[in-house]
This record gives structure tokens, C-alpha cells and sequence, in this order.
């Protein structure tokens, strides 16, 4: 069985699907593996513009998978400590890679989002929810730590500390409703996986290093030493465009003549 499959419903987003339904799509390595390497390959696709995310059946991701978590790549030989290591590393690596994607990848979380699979959530650059999503940081509830693939940092990002930390120290149930009205989610929608492909439709109709360098200073803004720091990065960003391309005049233009702007990125 394929655990992943990537579409194209539309030529220039990639849709890609977690598909072990009968576990709701939990993070066994048969399935995350094949998981980073299909961002990997759709990230050197340069016609590819957008990434959408979701998983088949009624839930997205439900974490840890506590009773068939295959084996991670590459461990021959390792004792139990060092096995260990190299299995949480190779499941951290894939909200890295879904960070330094140049393409935006948007979460259509269709049901549970558990543990590690409310991080993959959060590892993606936007979040639409079904009417069915709900998100639980589950390791608390399980008699660990609920601090896991990067969620003690980008869970207070999105929503803040404060909620962060009820979510995490509580281990509770957060429904879609409840998730956009903290930001967890940007909105609730009844075809969740249509509105996230329209999404990204929407986006590749921009300029491709506009699109990127946008990705790029949102996630260095959550780092920026300061505000100053950061409009020199945006402003670099900004002149570069303005200087090496005719997107500017191009957008000008169609407005003036009611038109789609074509953005040719050069000039």
C-alpha cells in the first residue's frame, strides 16, 4: 500500500495525502519517511507552487503510532539510546523540511490533529480546518512531556504563551471553531481540502521569488533580534523585486486595463 500519495488537482498545487486511514494517518515511519522524501522532491519541482497537506479518511495525523511505528531509516547497528535519538531526529526533520520549502504549504487538517500530528500542522505555513478538526497536544496524556517536533516554539507563536500553555499542561480537546477564533486555524471550511487548493491557486498567481521571499521573512520574523533587523530584510526583499523585474509596472498596468496582472519575474 502507498501510505503517500501526491496530485496535482490543479497544474501548478501539489496535493499531498497521508494515507494509513485505518490508524488516522499516525506517524509510523512507513509513513513519515516517504513523507519527508515526497516534500523533498515536490520542493525541486519548480512547477509546483503551492503544497497542500492533508490526510485521508477522518483524521489528518494522530501522532506517535503506539502499536505499528515501523523503523526509522539508517539504525542498523545503533544501541537502544542511540536508536532513539536517531528516530525522534528523523521525525523533527520534517517540520524542518516543510519550513525551508520554497513553495507554501497549507495543512487542510480534516479531523484529529494529535500529538505530533498538531505539529505537523503548525510545521505548515498556513492552517484551514474542517468542521470535524480538533488539535490536542496528547503527550501530557500519555504520561510525557507534551514539548515535541518543535511545539513548545511554534504553538506559542501562533496563538501565545498563554493559551500555549493551557493546551499543552491540560492535554484537552481544541475543536475547529475554537482553533480559528485563537488562530490556530485561519478559518473553518465545509471543503476543506477545495478551499486550501483554491488557497493555493490564489498564491501561485503571484510572483514565484515574491511568494518565497514572503515565506522566508515571515519565518525569520519569528526570530528577528528586532524590528529594525527585520524591515532591512523586508526591504531588501522589496528592492530586489522592484529592481530586477517589470512585476511593479505589470501590476500598474492591469489594474489601469481590469485585467489578471502576468508576472513575468525579470525584466
Amino acid at each position: 500500500m502507498n501510505f503517500v500519495l501526491v496530485e496535482r488537482p490543479v497544474p501548478e498545487v501539489a496535493l499531498v495525502t497521508l494515507n494509513r486511514p485505518e490508524r488516522m494517518n499516525a506517524m509510523a515511519f512507513d509513513v513519515m519517511v516517504p513523507f519527508r522524501d515526497e516534500l523533498v522532491e515536490l520542493g525541486h519541482d519548480n512547477s509546483i507552487r503551492a503544497i497542500v497537506v492533508t490526510g485521508a479518511g477522518t483524521g489528518f495525523c494522530s501522532g506517535a503510532d503506539q502499536e505499528s511505528a515501523g523503523t526509522p531509516p539508517y539504525v542498523e547497528g545503533l544501541t537502544r539510546p542511540t536508536y532513539a535519538l536517531r528516530s525522534m531526529e528523523m521525525l523533527e526533520d520534517i517540520t524542518l523540511t516543510l519550513r525551508r520549502l520554497h513553495q507554501p504549504v497549507i495543512a487542510a487538517v480534516n479531523g484529529a490533529a494529535i500529538g505530533g500530528g498538531l505539529c505537523l500542522a503548525l510545521g505548515c505555513d498556513i492552517r484551514l480546518a474542517g468542521p470535524d478538526a480538533y488539535f490536542r497536544a496528547a503527550g501530557i496524556n500519555n504520561g510525557l512531556t507534551a514539548s515535541e517536533l518543535g511545539l513548545s516554539y511554534l504553538l506559542p507563536r501562533a496563538i501565545g504563551s498563554s493559551r500555549a500553555a493551557e493546551i499543552m499542561l491540560t492535554g484537552r480537546d481544541v475543536r475547529a471553531e475554537e482553533a480559528a477564533s485563537i488562530g490556530l486555524v485561519s478559518r473553518v471550511c465545509g471543503d476543506v481540502v477545495a478551499e486550501a487548493v483554491e488557497m493555493g491557486q490564489r498564491i501561485a498567481s503571484f510572483s514565484q521569488p515574491g511568494v518565497e521571499l514572503t515565506k522566508r521573512t515571515l519565518i525569520s520574523g519569528l526570530d528577528a533580534s528586532s524590528l529594525e533587523a527585520q524591515m532591512q530584510a523586508e526591504g531588501l526583499g522589496q528592492l530586489y523585486l522592484r529592481i530586477l523585474t517589470d512585476n511593479f509596472e505589470e501590476a500598474t498596468l492591469a489594474r489601469k486595463e481590469g485585467r489578471p496582472a502576468k508576472f513575468s519575474d525579470t525584466r
